[in-house]
């Protein structure tokens, strides 16, 4: 496959909905997920903050333009399919849709349901409303992963299930898959896309790429990711391309052997911590996503981030096929702190020219 990006070490950020609320008033309840006028909004709103602070980064382009946003593109959330499978959600007004767990038990799971149900309607409704007024819809809806959405479900009890019921757990997991496939699928004929709220960075690269997340999946060992889950992801990748992982847990090497065995693994988003030199000698042909740790981005000095950046991109080998992130930065980072991390990549490029 043609490689993901044409643009050398791409870099992107996502505030975490803390920092909204705060420098911009935006008030993350319904509403901002599903009313047309909201959606468009607001959206806008986030572009104009971006470029009126980092327009010199490329961030807010689209100031200027009413798009019809279909999902949270600015955020790190994924919430309706966890709705659409029965657990409840509460909004508030300065973070992430919170999903509830019902603990289901048992191993049913009606495939039509999710497709029936209220928060999917009220989708399709948005859908339909956005495309009545603009012709075209675009952006896309975090389409969370198989374990995360199977955790959301029974809760952790589901990680005992794959050693007491392993046919109906791989069963199970395999009815998740489908609904989440048809859900993805339905959200990328009707915009284009359907990863840039799973990771802004998806924006950047040339070819629309299918990103799985993983985020679960630290949880799991590596016996248990190959024989439960690792078959769905060899399928979607010889089915959707690109196709990309997100793993946002510290360990992401240790599943290195693993993803190996996906045919085609064009994109991983690897995790703050995960050793991305291993990465790559198991991935040599692997888009790497590094993402930075939010947490403590506001105690590092521009000199420690910069020796964290190039450490890490240098171990990843290859401008071409490597990326850098910082998601979900709280309503106490500074502006100062956001710029660094371009200014480091840029001067990164160019110690490669």
């Amino acid at each position: 496959m043609e490689k993901l990006s044409t643009q050398q070490l791409p870099v992107d950020i996502v505030f975490h909905p803390s920092w909204w609320n705060k420098h911009t008033g935006i008030v993350f309840d319904e509403d901002f997920f599903y009313h047309p006028l909201r959606r468009v909004e607001d959206e806008r709103r986030m572009e104009i903050e971006l470029h009126e602070r980092f327009g010199q980064y490329g961030l807010g382009a689209d100031y200027d333009k009413e798009l019809p946003q279909v999902g949270a593109v600015h955020l790190a959330a994924g919430y309706i399919l966890s709705e659409m499978l029965g657990c409840s959600v509460e909004y508030t007004a300065d973070s992430a849709p919170q999903v509830i767990c019902p603990h289901i038990e048992g191993w049913e799971l009606d495939e039509e349901k999710p497709f029936r149900s209220e928060p999917f309607r009220k989708l399709q409704k948005l859908v339909e409303s956005l495309k009545g007024k603009y012709g075209y819809v675009c952006g896309d809806i975090n389409w969370g992963g198989v374990l995360n959405l199977a955790i959301d479900l029974k809760g952790e009890m589901v990680l005992m299930d794959m050693v007491m019921e392993p046919e109906k757990t791989r069963a199970y997991f395999n009815a998740i898959g489908r609904v989440v496939e048809r859900f993805f699928s339905y959200i990328q004929r009707e915009t284009g896309s359907s990863s840039i709220s799973v990771n802004r960075l998806a924006r950047l690269l040339d070819k629309s790429v299918y990103i799985h997340s993983e985020c679960s999946h630290t949880m799991i060992s590596t016996e248990d990711y190959e024989t439960f889950l690792l078959p769905i992801d060899v399928v979607w990748s010889e089915r959707y391309r690109p196709y990309g992982i997100h793993y946002c847990g510290t360990d992401p090497h240790r599943h290195a052997a693993n993803f190996a065995k996906v045919p085609h693994l064009d994109f991983l988003d690897l995790g703050w911590g995960g050793d991305v030199k291993a990465l790559r000698e198991a991935l040599p042909k692997t888009f790497l996503n590094i993402r930075l740790n939010p947490v403590e981005l506001n105690g590092y000095s521009y000199d420690e981030l910069k020796q964290i950046i190039e450490e890490r991109v240098g171990q990843s080998g290859n401008l071409n096929l490597t990326g850098l992130c910082c998601i979900n930065m709280d309503a106490e980072v500074g502006d100062e702190k956001v710029a660094a991390i371009f200014e480091i990549a840029e001067q990164c490029r160019k110690k490669i020219e």
